[in-house]
């Protein structure tokens, strides 16, 4: 548990730094660390629960792609704010780094294998969040605090 505790510490703490880095309103850099830390939450706990590394990314980002859109509706801004500082923790970043580098030491069979999983990650990491972000815009306008009624 504490283990947890500490990832969700430092996904919030690097999905924030992301943030600035990407040059996010500093009015948003709490919802942005939320959304990331919701995501890795989810990543983690999946992970725990026996999914596979691909399923537990699909459902992290069901889970960032939803948080994401009840904050831009809820702070009025638009949803990317908080999804593109979000998925900071989930993108494949390791399984790319991999794959070059077994490409370049030449052995082409752990190349393939780690680029596969990576594709793999990203097509999820994908689909979960189209999926959320194809759903109908009046209902995070109801599930977003303060912001019943509003068209």
């Amino acid at each position: 548990m504490r283990e947890l505790c500490a990832q969700c510490i430092v996904a919030f703490l690097a999905t924030v730094s992301f943030a600035v880095l990407v040059n996010a309103p500093r009015s948003e850099f709490l919802c942005a660390g939320i959304t990331g830390t919701a995501g890795w939450l989810v990543y983690c706990l999946c992970l725990r629960g026996g999914f596979s590394a691909v399923g537990a990314v699909f459902l992290a980002a069901l889970a960032l792609a939803f948080v994401s859109r009840i904050f831009a509706v809820a702070r009025q801004c638009p949803a990317t704010v908080f999804l593109i500082s979000g998925i900071f923790a989930l993108v494949p970043g390791a399984g790319v780094y991999y794959m070059a580098y077994y490409f370049i030491q030449g052995d082409n069979q752990a190349a393939f294998e780690s680029g596969f999983g990576a594709l793999q990650v990203a097509i999820a990491l994908a689909v979960g969040i189209v999926l959320v972000m194809a759903l109908p815009g009046r209902l995070f306008r109801v599930l977003a605090p303060g912001k019943q009624g509003r068209k």
